[in-house]
Parts: structure tokens; C-alpha cells; sequence
């Protein structure tokens, strides 16, 4: 049960040995706990073996039970299936006739049975009995194996977030019972479940952990498992010499256990990688073996997979008539899983594009992408949401890419807006729900006369970039270096802007570069000229302001431009723009009880509230410090009532989870996280602010996802309905931010538009005496346009 199963064989083993002769009863049941060790430890044909060697009469039911379970579940890993069903049937006949403890392993078995044979409807109704009898009869630890089941199940049947949810709640209940066996298998299991949900980050974490824990306890089979889907991420960021490394370590491993299912997986991924980097005699050798277990299995589905690769093998060979005949069989089989279909689909796109059937190119890339969003749509969490376009990025940069080079740069540039403002649409209701790729009819020049500005639209590609600058009048397309070179830069560069050296007085190379790479190509049109930047990948965490501008004297872009973000053109169309001449009412909260160590008070807060509360009347503010700042009081103050809303207090940013985010406040409860006001909250309350100020540690949040705007509190104010929000993309300064805070609030009262008001105060460190020039004090603080 804790997982120890090495131990577990050998003392069931010893156990054996020791009443063999004088209690047969007992040296039964150690055979049977030596048999359970062997299975759980993948070692199939061992655990039939083993049981050859058993009694032909069992002491009793139960016994006779639990054998048969142990048998049919062997059987059925090593796609045995008449053997399965036999042993099976029998057990299941015994538990109907009278309801033993044995029961609920036989539902786990039967369920294990048609997982194997891709029964998946079936396996559910197994896995669910399993559960209710565990609950039932008091039983966790099947409890945790029919959650854990459950949560494979829903793997299969791509129903990525609900396996999260399963998998999660199996890791709860074996870590409640120390069962590790299980917890690895649940982590790993929730590794490709964020993987799926295009996570990568995360779920290389949690294969590595799972793989680990597995290789601990002795569990090749699964170990194995994890090692191939750390090879898949490794594979996705072109790591192929670590992918290869991993594939090949699993395949060892799987030949030592011979599970079927676990080498034909080691065998399609090592294919797969193979015809990716042009090793096609070994792309063809792999994907013909594992097309033969495949077969052997009876398993239609898992056929799919390697005859993708077969088809791509064709074409690299010049075969474009056999390649096409597998591709056009694969997308259009009933059972091709939807992740299988839309690569597909891009795969035969790309094939058409070289052939230069251009028509056919476009039909196959729309019909990617339609796939895609409408399994996107069947997602149902929010975090999974964001990060599931992740899974489509590499189709929308093919698609924008053949649109570029057939002079379609329009379109491409409607395509690309589409991407970044999609998963925003049900938060910001700007778009009709749909489940298809369609785009709506996009006017950039129009949006620069709504926005009232310059836009320039940036899509960081991997094998090029591109910059639309857009005007009232004119929509220009510039080239630029792939994401990999821009991404390089923009993170030396923003290490230097928080490092001793003023980047200023030192010229440093890559805010120059930065800014002839970014904003030059644009130079002209954006001249004395209100800009929106519409960012992209790395370039979320990039404060434009911060570029040097080289000339007689080098300068930061700010004294050129008032720059805004926006998250895209759809959006900045329809934004809210403000004719307010000051006034209006403000929530004020900060200032809160320090609720631990590791978020300490914040000495200033104090006097940032008295900068900022005097330039309201007492009628028009509302002040919440110490124990009233908490997030309970803040959700109940009927925030959709204020036009300016503060918060002055610590903030963070979850990179995995970005609704996770959190303004840190004090203590409402006795709760762990009672002093937290979680983004996933904030996007419940909708708002009407002008403005929200996140005078906060990283109140931007620090993750963008593919095509989306940087994610985290600032997103999420923008989502409950603020027009404008000011967040932090590093740790703010509490020493300088009064200052900047005071400026900025004697610039609104006076009728400044918020990015005019920002703008003036930043420039009010800058042009100051003293280390508030630099741009660590001034530059954190970006302002982020929405509705």
C-alpha cells in the first residue's frame, strides 16, 4: 500500500517460503500479496507465472476472488484478452452470486480490461463501481485507485481538465495514506494532463517528480511512462537530444516488463521524433513495429499514430500521392482523436504548401485550427483555458507565416488578432461564443481611429516575427528576427534595468537594439503620437518605455511617446475611452496587517494613502487600512461603484496557475489564505473604474501565454470590466512609489487621461535629481488598456 513494492515482493515471498509446508492457507495469501506487488510493479508475465504455481482450489471465495482479479488485470495489460475475459467472468460471477471484499478489485480489473481494449464507456461504469464500493465498504486505498483510474479514463477520452481534477483528488487520498505507488502514478498522471492542456512548464515538473518516485519504489513500468512524456516536452522545445535520451531509457525499461501498450508508446513517440529530425530509416523501423502491436492489439486507434508518421515519411521521400492518402484516411476516421486530427490536419496543410496548392493549404490550416477551438471550447476551467492555446500556437504561426509569404498580410494580421483575443472573449463579451474558427471582420485602421493612436501589433514567430504599425490611415508589415533572438534580448535586457548599472549612462546594447529591432521599422508613424503596443510572447514583460532611442543625445523612448498595452485590436476597438475632467469617487485599501513572515508591512503604505487621499473629497473616498483591508471586505464594498480603485499592499503572481494571482491583505480568517484576494474572486465582481492601481510586487503577473496578453491581476481587473489598470512588472520600490502615486493623482484631478498621468509622473522621477532616474523606480509600473 505505501508503495515500497520491492520490499512488499520479498517479504511476501519469505513469507511463503515460511508456511508452505505447515499452514497452506497462509502461504497462499503471501503468494497472492507476491503476485499484487508484481503487477503494480508492471511485471506482468512474472505475476502469471508466479500464480501457475498456486493451489488449483483456493481456501475460500475471497481468495479465489482476488486470484482471478490478479490473473484477468495480467492478461489484460499484456492485451490478452480471451485469458482476461475468462478469469474476469468467472469473478464477476462469484461476486454476483454474494458480495465479497474481493468485489471492488474485480470492477478495477474489468475496468483495466476495457481501457486496454479501448471500451471506454464501459471502463467508466467499471471504475465508478469500483469507487462506490470502496466508499462503501471502507476502503480507501481502492478509493485512491478507482479516483486514480478515473482519472486515466478521462485521459483517453481527452477530457483533459476533469483528469485533473480526478488525478488531483487520487494524489490527496494516497498522500493521506502514504501510498507513494499511487501519488507517483497520480502525478504523473496530472503531468499529462496539464501537458495536454498545453502546460509544459508544469507537467515536466511533475513527470520528472513522478519519475523519480517511480524509479524509488522500484516501478519500471511507470517510470517509463513518465520518461516518455518528459521526452514529449523535451521533444516540443526541440530538445531532441534529451527526448531521445528519454525515449530510448523507456523503451529499455518496457522491453525488462514487456508491457505492450508501454513499448508501442516508447516506439510511436521514438518515430515521431525520428521523421522530426530526418532519420527517416529509423522513423520507418519504429513506426512499422509499433503499427504491428497495434494490429496485434486489435487497436484501431493507436493504428493512427504511427501511419501519421508513415504518411509523413512518404512525403519526405517525395511519395506526395501515398502521403496524401494517409493523411486524407487519418482526419477522416471517425475514431481519430481530435489532439491526432488537427496535426494532421497542419501536417497536410504543409504538404499542400509545398506542392504550392495554395487553395488547399488555406482550406487544411482553417480546418486545424477549427478542430482546435472547438476542443477548446469543450474545456471548462478557466486556468486550462489560458494555457490550452498554448496547444495551437505553432498552427497559428504556420498559418500567419503562409499567409505572409503568399503577400496576404491582411488577413494574416486579422488571423493573429483573432488568436490573441479568443480566449478573452468570454471573460470581456466583446465576441460571440463559437466552436469553429471564423473570423469577424477586422478594420485596423478604424481601431487606430477609435484607439486615437498609433498601434503597433507584434507576433513573435519561431522561424520569423512581425510588426504591424497601424495608423488612421496606413497599415505597414515589417519583418523581424524569430521569437528565439527577440526573447534572448528582451530577458538580458530587463536583468539589466533591475541591476546596479544605470542602462542609460552605460548606452546598453540591448535596449538599443531593442528598440531599432522593435520600434524603428514604425519610427515615422509613431512621432508625437498617443502608441498602443499589442505585445506578444517575451514582449509582455518588456516595458516599451524603458527602450534607448539613439540620436545627438540617446534617450528613453518615454520622451518620444505615451505608451499604453492593449491585448488586441479587436478589443482596442471597442475600448471605453474617457471624456472625465477629474472627479469621481475612490476605493483606497492597503495598508494591511502583515498576516506572515514572508509578506512583511510595507513601511510607506502609510504615506501612499495620505499622497493619494488628499486629492479626493471625503465624500468621494473610501479608505480601507490594517484589519479592514481584507479581501472579504473589498469583494463586499460594491466595487462596480467606484471610478478609481488602489491597492497598496504585496502582490503575486502565479506562473502555473495565473488565477491563483493573488493582492495580498490582511487576515479575514482563521484560513490559511484568508489574506489573499485571488484573482479568480476578482473576476467575479464587475467593475466600471476609469482606473485600477496595483501599487503591488508583481502585479502584472509574470506569465504570458501563446497569443494571449501578460495573465495576473492586471488581466484580471481588465476582466471584471476596468477600463484602464496600472500593475507592476517587478517589484516596485516602496520609497519611490509614494512620489510617483502623488503625481500621478494630481495629473488625473486635473482631467489627464491615465496613460497622459502616468506618463507625466514617470517622467517626474526621471527628469529628477537623484537615483529616481532610473528606470528600476519609474519603469515598473505599466498601464494596461481594455474595455
Amino acid at each position: 500500500m505505501h508503495g515500497d513494492l520491492g520490499k512488499s515482493q520479498e517479504e511476501a515471498r519469505q513469507g511463503y517460503q515460511r508456511y508452505q509446508g505447515s499452514r497452506p492457507e497462509w502461504a497462499w495469501k503471501f503468494r497472492i500479496l507476491e503476485a499484487e506487488s508484481l503487477l503494480w510493479r508492471g511485471r506482468y508475465l512474472d505475476v502469471l507465472s508466479l500464480l501457475a504455481t498456486q493451489p488449483a482450489t483456493a481456501p475460500n471465495r475471497n481468495s479465489e476472488i482476488v486470484e482471478l482479479s490478479l490473473r484477468g488485470a495480467a492478461h489484460a495489460r499484456l492485451h490478452q484478452f480471451t485469458d482476461a475475459d475468462e478469469n474476469l467472468r468467472r469473478a464477476d460471477s462469484l461476486c454476483s452470486e454474494f458480495t465479497d471484499a474481493g468485489c471492488g478489485g474485480v470492477s478495477r480489473a474489468l475496468g483495466v480490461l476495457a481501457i486496454e481494449r479501448r471500451h471506454l464507456t464501459e471502463a467508466q461504469r467499471h471504475f465508478e463501481d469500483s469507487l462506490s464500493f470502496a466508499r462503501s465498504h471502507g476502503d480507501p486505498f481502492l478509493e485512491a485507485t478507482a479516483l486514480l483510474n478515473l482519472g486515466a479514463l478521462a485521459l483517453l477520452e481527452e477530457h483533459f481538465d476533469q483528469a485533473a481534477d480526478w488525478s488531483s483528488a487520487a494524489y490527496q487520498a494516497s498522500k493521506a495514506q502514504n501510498a507513494d505507488d499511487l501519488a507517483q502514478n497520480a502525478l504523473g498522471n496530472l503531468g499529462w494532463a496539464y501537458y495536454k492542456l498545453g502546460d509544459s512548464e508544469k507537467s515536466l515538473d511533475l513527470f520528472l517528480k513522478a519519475e523519480a518516485r517511480a524509479a524509488q519504489l522500484g516501478d519500471l513500468s511507470d517510470q517509463a511512462s513518465w520518461l516518455t512524456d518528459a521526452g514529449y516536452v523535451y521533444m516540443d522545445a526541440h530538445s531532441f537530444s534529451q527526448a531521445e535520451q528519454s525515449f530510448r531509457q523507456a523503451l529499455e525499461l518496457e522491453r525488462q516488463v514487456n508491457s505492450k501498450e508501454d513499448i508501442y508508446n516508447a516506439l510511436r513517440v521514438l518515430a515521431r521524433l525520428s521523421s522530426q529530425i530526418g532519420d527517416l530509416a529509423n522513423a520507418d523501423q519504429y513506426a512499422q513495429r509499433a503499427l504491428q502491436i497495434a494490429r496485434e492489439s486489435g487497436n484501431h486507434v493507436d493504428e493512427l499514430y504511427p501511419l501519421l508518421v508513415e504518411g509523413q515519411i512518404a512525403a519526405a521521400r517525395g511519395d506526395t500521392v501515398g502521403a496524401e492518402s494517409s493523411f486524407h484516411a487519418i482526419e477522416q476516421d471517425k475514431n481519430c482523436p481530435v489532439f491526432l486530427k488537427w496535426e494532421v490536419q497542419r501536417t497536410l496543410a504543409h504538404l499542400y504548401e509545398e506542392l504550392n496548392r495554395a487553395d488547399a493549404a488555406d482550406r487544411e490550416f482553417r480546418a486545424a485550427l477549427a478542430t482546435f477551438e472547438a476542443a477548446r471550447d469543450a474545456v471548462q476551467h478557466q486556468d486550462s483555458q489560458l494555457s490550452f492555446l498554448t496547444n495551437a500556437s505553432r498552427i497559428y504561426d504556420d498559418y500567419i507565416h503562409f499567409l505572409i509569404s503568399r503577400g496576404n498580410t491582411s488577413q494574416a494580421l486579422q488571423v493573429a488578432d483573432y488568436s490573441r483575443a479568443r480566449t478573452l472573449t468570454k471573460g470581456l463579451g466583446v465576441l460571440p461564443k463559437r466552436s469553429s474558427f471564423a473570423l469577424d471582420p477586422l478594420n485596423a485602421q478604424l481601431a487606430a481611429r477609435r484607439a486615437g493612436g498609433a498601434i503597433l501589433f507584434y507576433w513573435l514567430g519561431e522561424k520569423q516575427s512581425y510588426l504591424w504599425a497601424i495608423t488612421s490611415q496606413t497599415t505597414s508589415l515589417s519583418l523581424l528576427p524569430p521569437a528565439s533572438q527577440i526573447d534572448a534580448a528582451v530577458q538580458r535586457y530587463r536583468k539589466a534595468l533591475v541591476g546596479p548599472q544605470d542602462v542609460l549612462e552605460t548606452a546598453n546594447p540591448d535596449g538599443i537594439a531593442l528598440y531599432k529591432m522593435l520600434v524603428s521599422p514604425a519610427q515615422a508613424l509613431t512621432k508625437d503620437i498617443q502608441v498602443f503596443i499589442i505585445p506578444d510572447g517575451s514582449l509582455n514583460g518588456l516595458n516599451f518605455e524603458t527602450l534607448l532611442v539613439p540620436g545627438p543625445k540617446l534617450h528613453y523612448w518615454i520622451e518620444d511617446a505615451t505608451i499604453a498595452d492593449a491585448n488586441s485590436l479587436r478589443l482596442l476597438a471597442a475600448s471605453h475611452h474617457s471624456s472625465r475632467t477629474g472627479g469621481g469617487k475612490l476605493l483606497l485599501i492597503g495598508d494591511a496587517v502583515a498576516p506572515n513572515a514572508e509578506y512583511g508591512e510595507l513601511p510607506k503604505a502609510g504615506v501612499e494613502i495620505e499622497n493619494i487621499k488628499k486629492h479626493f473629497g471625503p465624500a468621494t473616498v473610501r479608505v480601507l487600512t490594517r484589519d479592514h483591508a481584507t479581501a472579504p471586505v473589498y469583494l463586499d464594498s460594491a466595487p462596480e461603484q467606484f471610478t478609481y480603485i488602489h491597492f497598496v499592499a504585496h502582490g503575486t503572481a502565479s506562473r502555473l496557475s495565473p488565477l491563483d494571482s493573488a493582492v495580498i491583505l490582511s487576515r479575514a480568517s482563521a484560513e490559511e489564505d484568508s489574506f489573499k484576494l485571488y484573482a479568480r474572486d476578482i473576476i467575479q465582481r464587475p467593475l466600471h473604474a476609469e482606473l485600477v492601481t496595483i501599487s503591488a510586487c508583481y502585479g502584472a503577473g509574470t506569465r504570458a501565454y501563446s497569443g494571449e496578453g501578460l495573465v495576473g491581476l492586471s488581466w484580471a481587473f481588465l476582466r471584471a470590466g476596468a477600463h484602464n489598470v496600472i500593475g507592476a512588472l517587478w517589484e516596485v520600490s516602496d520609497t519611490s512609489t509614494p512620489r510617483l502615486m502623488d503625481q500621478l493623482y494630481g495629473e488625473l484631478k486635473q482631467g489627464r487621461s491615465p496613460e497622459v498621468a502616468l506618463r507625466s509622473a514617470k517622467l517626474s522621477l526621471l527628469h529628477s535629481e537623484g537615483v529616481f532616474r532610473k528606470p528600476f523606480y519609474w519603469a515598473p509600473f505599466q498601464l494596461y488598456t481594455g474595455t
